[in-house]
Formats: structure tokens, sequence, C-alpha cells
């Protein structure tokens, strides 16, 4: 009690401090961004790191168990990661459940940004503990929330106004993604199309500036590269390959739409099923992921179900027929659908974007299979349809089509392929939407029963009655 007193009494003493020394709070929300970029770029990298060591140290070395040991501890890894998960999520943490963006833009939408201390430390402590388990999830969505809840929590150390505050959300939600993908420019348009939907200056200003410090941190500490290695840059060189992309298209539309509807439904057998309590649901997942995993890596010796999916995604965009044949990019496309709609559907902590992108380059390469095997185009023509593939099943599930080019030109370092990437990527789109009009993100917050409003319009000034900032909460228990 003495501890929580003189806290309070330090924090008083800096508010006023502050408020002497910064008394404009465009030049607080000015400073506070430029310190966000940098947090959220060191919390980002941090979550990172801790993922791969308890990759490391769980999946990895349940993979490579001698004999046949390795089944029976793969399989157990992820029902053990989902379980402890499940307790977490129950019983101290639920809104860090998920992926991170659909709780973002509650925050953003309805609590002027609001993420508690609570909800950021557990995302970052369950969402690690589930991938590195062995989930079938990614980390780009969770950073994305960790990196909201850094910004929300120095909003609310600057007593920034509810407005301001929504704005610093954007701001978190650009740095995530910068830190996550290593890709500044596509966080921007990410912000842009997902959570803001328009221009506001002030917000897009903050967003910018946030993204490229983040995206700065992430370099000077894990290193200036592309996400993924490609060998060579791709291009289109052979014009009839077109009609191959436009099918890749149409495919990742297919894709797309049948992951959304598969998660959504077994989600929702989920929220109905009470013959187990709740906390043993990721546990279940979790089961049926180490099953996947078991299946893949006994019929092709290669994991990216379980654990790390990035390294196998690595040799699909090599473009070498002999690295992974045809059967192998349909069958991963496929089993790693279910693995994810299981470790989802079932209450887990974790993104789909790397999933999607996963998915995507698999597809991707077998139709570049078909377009070998049919024009006997040259054999690094696998390796440009899996990088549109990336794309093209991303825009279809996320619904981002700016993103989802930018995304693929900034994680493989090549800029080749526009054409291609504009043909399957807006394809994917239109047909996802058309057959499906509601976004996955906002069908899950339908599923939980939260309607958000289409766009939350900000004043360009703040009025009297928007003076006062949101309170530091005392109990970080609430989401």
């Amino acid at each position: 009690m003495e501890y929580w007193i003189g806290f309070q009494g330090l924090y008083a003493r800096f508010l006023a401090w502050l408020m002497r020394r910064v008394p404009n709070e465009r030049q607080r929300l000015l400073a506070f961004t430029i310190l966000a970029g940098g947090l959220c770029g060191l919390a980002a990298v941090a979550f990172h790191l801790s993922i791969g060591w308890l990759e490391a140290l769980l999946i990895d070395r349940a993979n490579a168990a001698p004999g046949h040991s390795w089944i029976w501890w793969t399989i157990l890894s992820p029902t053990l990661g989902g379980l402890a998960v499940g307790l977490g999520l129950t019983y101290f943490v639920p809104a860090a459940a998920g992926s991170g963006i659909p709780q973002v833009k509650v925050a953003y939408s309805l609590r002027y940004g609001l993420i508690t201390v609570r909800e950021t430390i557990g995302k970052f402590v369950l969402c690690a503990l589930q991938i590195g388990s062995g989930a079938s999830l990614g980390l780009e969505g969770p950073t994305v929330q960790i990196c909201a809840g850094v910004s929300s929590m120095l909003a609310r150390l600057a007593r920034l106004s509810p407005v301001n505050s929504r704005r610093m959300a954007s701001v978190g939600m650009a740095a995530g993604i910068a830190a996550a993908f290593n890709a500044p420019i596509a966080a921007v348009t990410f912000t842009l199309e997902e959570l803001i939907g328009d221009l506001d200056q002030t917000m897009l200003s903050g967003v910018i500036v946030a993204a490229a410090l983040a995206a700065v941190v992430e370099h000077s500490i894990l290193g200036e590269r592309p996400v993924f290695h490609v060998q060579h840059a791709y291009t289109l060189t052979n014009s009839s390959s077109l009609v191959w992309y436009a099918l890749l298209g149409l495919l990742a539309a297919i894709v797309s739409v049948t992951f959304t509807d598969s998660l959504l439904w077994l989600r929702a057998r989920f929220k109905r099923f009470t013959l187990l309590p709740k906390w043993v649901h990721p546990a279940i997942g979790g089961l049926a992921t180490g099953c996947l995993a078991v299946v893949a890596l006994a019929l092709f010796h290669l994991n990216g179900i379980a654990g790390d999916p990035y390294k196998t995604l690595t040799l699909a965009l090599t473009g070498s027929m002999g690295t992974l044949p045809v059967m192998a990019m349909v069958a991963f496309c496929v089993i790693k659908l279910l693995a994810t709609v299981c470790s989802y559907s079932s209450g887990g902590s974790g993104g789909i974007f790397a999933p999607a992108l996963f998915m995507g380059s698999m597809l991707g390469g077998a139709v570049g299979y078909i377009d070998v095997a049919v024009f006997h185009h040259p054999a690094d023509a696998i390796g440009a349809f899996a990088v549109v593939g990336m794309g093209a099943v991303f825009a279809g599930i996320v619904r981002a089509p700016m993103t989802s080019v930018l995304i693929v030109f900034e994680m493989t370092g090549g800029y080749g392929l526009v054409l291609p990437l504009m043909i399957a990527n807006m394809t994917a789109f239109a047909l996802a939407r058309h057959w499906r009009h509601t976004p996955v993100y906002e069908a899950l917050l339908e599923q939980d029963g939260i309607v958000l409003p289409h766009r939350v319009k900000l004043p360009d000034t703040v009025t009297e009655g928007q003076q006062a900032a949101p309170e530091m909460p005392e109990d970080d228990a609430t989401a």
C-alpha cells in the first residue's frame, strides 16, 4: 500500500512538471507520439524475441524429440500451451483473446483508444506462450494490440483529451504493423484502410512518424532486411502468365471465403459448447493443431503448421521445383487453413496475418507449377506466383487491398510484380467482398454482439467538454 501511495505521489509530481513544461496539448501530442514510436518498436522487438525463445524451448524441441516420441511431444506442446492460455484468458485477462486487430478497433471506436495495462501485458505473455508452444497463429495482430496498449498508456500519462487519446490508438496500430512486418509504408496504409478511414491531418502525421520510428528501432536491433529472403527480384517475364495470375486471384478468393466462413462457424460452435469449461477450449484447438502438424511432418518432413511458418514459406519463395513439390504446397495450404481455424476459433490468443501469408504462398506456388507445366516457363515462375499469392489471400481475408500490395513489396524487397499483384489482389478482394460483404474482423465482433460505427469522425478542434483526459484506471482488469 505504501508503494502505491508513493507511486501516486510521484505520478502527481510528474504531471505537475509536465503541465508546466508543455502546457499546450498539441505539443504534448507530438512529443508523446515520437516517444510512442520508439517505445512501441522496443515492445515489438521484445515480443518477437520472446516468441522465438519460447518456440526454441517448446515446439522446436518437441519436433526434434528422438525416436517416435516427437509425435506425442508435438501434439502435447500446443495442447498444454492452449490449456495454460485458456486459464489465463478465462480468469485473468479475457480481453487478451483473439488476434488484436478487432480489440484495437473497439478501443478506437467505442473507448477513445483505451487499452489497459493489464490487457497489454496479458496479450504479451499469453500470446507469446500460445505461439511459442505451437499454435497455428501469427504474432502481427497481437503486436498491434500491444503497441496500441503502449500508446494508450502514454496518452493517459500525458493527460491527453479523449479525442487525442483516440489518435494515439492509431499511432500504436501503425507502429505495431511497421515493427511486425518491417514495413512502415504498409503500416500507414493499413491504419488508414482498417482504422481511420479518412485523412485526418493530425492523425496521419502521427501515424507516419510512429511507423517510421518503430521501423527504425526494429531495424537497429534486429537488422535492416526484408522479412523474407528472396534470392533475386522476380519480374513478369511472360505476359501469357497473366491468365494464371487471374486464376490465382479467383482461387485466393475461394480460399479466403472458405477460411473466414470456417473460422466463424467453428467459433460459433465453441461459444455454444458447454460440455467442457471455457478454459479448456484453447487446449482442444491446440490438440487439433498438434495432430495436423504431425501429419505435415510425417508426410513432408517440414514444419510450418505448429511453430514458425516463415521458414517453410521462404522455401516456396525460392522458385525451385525440387524444394517444395506441388502436392506439398497444396497440402500445406489446406492443413494450415484447418490448423489456424482450430487454433483461433477455440478461443486462443494470436493473429491471422501470418497464416494468411502462408496459405497464399502455398496456393500461389501450386498455380505457378501449372504455369510452368502448361507454358514451359522457367521454374522461377513458381517463386513469383508464391509472392503474388501471399498478397492475394491477404487481400481476400483482411480486405485491405492497398496494404496487400505494399506489404508484399516491403516484405520481399521486390517491386517487379506490380501488374500481377494488382490483378490477383484486386480479383481476390472484389470476389471475397462480393461473396461475403462483412469483413472478418467486423464479423468476429458481431459474433460477440459488438457493432462498430462505420467511421468515427474526429473534430478538428477539441471542445471544452472534451478537455478532460481519461483517468489512468485504478483497476486495469476492466477491458
